[in-house]
């Protein structure tokens, strides 16, 4: 959903070697960023 529109490969790295539910924080806390960023500036 949001893979495509930043550069990352936010759901193809669920299936790679990192697990399901770190890459979901790790997708999560980088989406957090972008809309901090986005709202503080």
């Amino acid at each position: 959903m949001f893979g495509c529109g930043y550069g990352y490969p936010a759901a193809p790295t669920t299936g790679y070697g990192y697990g399901g539910g770190f890459a979901l924080i790790v997708v999560l806390f980088i989406l957090l960023i972008i809309v901090g960023a986005a709202y503080w500036h």
